[in-house]
């Protein structure tokens, strides 16, 4: 497997312009249920919402233009109670859940990957280095 991996450049900057692309669709709901607790209806919610987002998608697929849905709420009349918290709600660390938790047990010292190997060990060589051709 190192050589499938060997020389891998991660770009953290391209992983957030991405990111960026896809999360404001991800956080209507929470900008939903915010709407929500501030007493406005779901279903009317759900309405602005879908109307904003069809119209910040045809931008994305059709005009090969930017994903403007944040924007397109921050200047809704309609959410104008949540306008100034838009940007938060946004922030990429409120849709991890667990995640690191999880990675960590999973993959992690004395993590379930080292327990399932343990009987191999003896078996396991470092040194030796598998070659993979795709």
């Amino acid at each position: 497997m190192d050589n499938v991996v060997s020389g891998l450049v991660v770009y953290p900057a391209r992983i957030h312009s991405r990111l960026m692309e896809e999360l404001p669709f991800m956080a209507t709901e929470t900008i939903m249920m915010k709407m929500v607790s501030l007493g406005r209806s779901r279903q009317d919610a759900h309405e602005e919402i879908r109307v904003l987002s069809h119209q910040a998608s045809d931008v994305v697929k059709n005009k090969g233009g930017r994903n403007d849905l944040i924007e397109r709420i921050k200047k809704s009349e309609f959410f104008a109670p949540v306008a100034g918290e838009v940007d938060q709600l946004l922030d990429p660390m409120n849709f991890i859940g667990r995640c690191p938790e999880q990675v960590e047990k999973f993959c992690g010292p004395a993590g379930e990957v080292q327990r399932a190997l343990g009987p191999y060990k003896k078996n396991i060589d470092p040194s030796k280095v598998s070659e993979l051709s795709v």
